[in-house]
């Protein structure tokens, strides 16, 4: 060993999943007999400092593949949801909004969003009847990061855009849950009782510390829409801040992609379609347009026939072209028969297969769709 190892070095081996260690001595210089390898000086405050400043080093994370980011993802969306669900608990006991522990999560979330973008925000899409109003705050988090970065805003904004997208649907912690999960449509008086939720969150946001303006205005602006039709205020264009007009696009897009209790979700290339057809004073443009290129036009779990007539669906995308992700077929129309799965990278020069439609999933019914994108294989 060409250098003594320090105690940081071992407690971050103890704390991996490495089982041995051997040391080669031909590859650098042994230690002089009778001194020992590992020094025991440094006391647990100048160890944790060290690996505070490592993991700020650290936080510049490689692009990998959703393939190899997904199961970091599911345990990160598994801690996100339980930070949610715990928010949300103390909220109903009237106790002060505590961000510290979103921040942290924002942080972890940004990170995978970093390393990969579509693994996080595809698995937060799938969701249970009971864990939605949860996982969809995670989902909107990591819209809402992956969105910032697309847009260009700095790291401070990026952060501030994750935590509004986690905290915004706070005020629900205080709707009716019979209203709340109701598996039907809303009557017009229920509705009104859930269009207070905006303004519900915003007041128990104002009673926590750090809490910062973005944040606060998401929650109560993500609601109102650019022609004036929206809630709670009816805010036009120019009055909605950029931050709550990000958050409409990702929380509309994350509730129609969602299973519901009165609905299936829609396929996510031809939800981003119906959302391009609504009307103008629906979402402010050059957002819309800069979220969909966060998420690509064929977003991760759609359904795709390419030019052969085989059905796949998006497990990638490739950066080289928004039409051109990486697909992983599994069904032949021509024969009406599941194939042997093959991944296709449609953006190689080698590459004779292109997309010519988006098919919808309730017409094939295939049963593990979501399982055929979602395993790493």
């Amino acid at each position: 060993m060409g250098a003594k190892v320090s105690a940081i070095h071992v407690k971050t081996i103890l704390a991996s999943s490495i089982k041995e260690v051997w040391i080669d001595n031909s590859k650098g210089l042994d230690i002089p007999n009778g001194e020992v390898a590992v020094t025991e000086a440094e006391s647990d405050a100048q160890v944790e400092e060290e690996m505070q400043q490592a993991a700020k080093v650290l936080r510049v994370s490689a692009p990998v593949s959703t393939a190899a980011e997904l199961e970091r993802a599911a345990k990160i969306c598994y801690q996100s949801k339980q930070a949610v669900i715990s928010m949300f608990q103390e909220a109903r006991k009237g106790k002060a909004v505590d961000v510290g522990g979103a921040q942290k999560m924002v942080e972890e979330i940004t990170d995978s969003v970093s390393r990969n973008p579509g693994a996080l925000i595809s698995l937060a899409r799938l969701k249970t009847v009971d864990d939605y109003t949860y996982m969809h705050s995670v989902a909107v988090c990591a819209m809402m990061v992956a969105l910032s970065k697309q847009l260009g805003q700095d790291a401070e904004q990026t952060r501030a855009a994750g935590l509004a997208g986690l905290m915004h649907d706070l005020g629900k912690a205080l709707m009716p849950m019979d209203v709340l999960n109701k598996p039907g449509k809303l009557t017009d008086a229920e509705f009104s009782i859930i269009k207070t939720h905006p303004v519900e969150g915003h007041r128990l946001l104002l009673t926590g510390q750090n809490v910062g303006d973005v944040v606060l205005n998401v929650c109560l602006h993500h609601h109102e829409k650019t022609d004036g039709s929206g809630y709670p205020k009816g805010l036009k264009d120019s009055e909605i801040s950029v931050f709550s007009k990000m958050g409409a696009v990702c929380d509309v897009y994350d509730a129609i992609t969602s299973n519901r209790p009165y609905k299936v979700g829609w396929d996510p290339a031809e939800s981003l379609r119906k959302m391009a057809e609504w009307p103008n004073g629906h979402f402010y443009g050059k957002i819309f347009q800069a979220f969909v290129k966060s998420l690509g036009i064929y977003p991760i779990g759609s359904l795709v026939r390419l030019t052969s007539g085989r059905l796949g669906v998006v497990i990638d995308q490739t950066g080289k072209s928004l039409t051109m992700p990486v697909v992983k077929v599994f069904f032949s129309t021509k024969s009406n028969m599941r194939i042997m799965p093959a991944i296709i990278d449609l953006s190689q020069p080698s590459t004779s297969e292109k997309i010519v439609s988006r098919e919808d999933p309730a017409k094939w019914k295939f049963a593990d769709l979501n399982e055929l994108w979602s395993t790493p294989s």
